[in-house]
């Protein structure tokens, strides 16, 4: 499974539910696009360490931007931009889960709702 970064932010505010579903996760995957948005918002760089460590200690698979996630999301956004509003790193998000077949877990419901090629598992904190 593939975990969107607002599954990140429901664990750093304590959210036991999105602890649970990804200690249940047999396998932890997340987009590069997902990795950077959390170093991102990281204040320092005990904040950076603090990320690094947690992914590490959970086994955390990263998976890179290839040309063909590149090219699929590039796709999402020509069809789906104007009338949804759906924003490049969510794009790159759902992309990434498509290419490699696995289910995204998020909340975000109306960010990747409109994607029909798309394994959405639909968190509700």
């Amino acid at each position: 499974m593939i975990f969107d970064t607002d599954i990140f932010i429901w664990i750093q505010r304590g959210n036991k539910k999105a602890a649970k579903l990804m200690e249940m996760s047999e396998e932890r995957h997340l987009s590069v696009q997902t990795y950077m948005e959390l170093l991102q918002c990281a204040k320092n760089k005990n904040q950076h360490k603090h990320i690094k460590d947690f992914l590490t200690a959970f086994d955390f698979i990263v998976l890179p931007l290839t040309e063909n996630i590149g090219h699929r999301a590039s796709i999402y956004v020509e069809e789906y931009t104007l009338a949804s509003g759906l924003r490049s790193g969510d794009a790159i998000i759902a992309a990434t889960a498509v290419e490699n077949n696995l289910p995204l877990a998020s909340s975000n419901v109306r960010h990747f709702k409109m994607i029909k090629d798309l394994q959405l598992k639909i968190f509700k904190p």
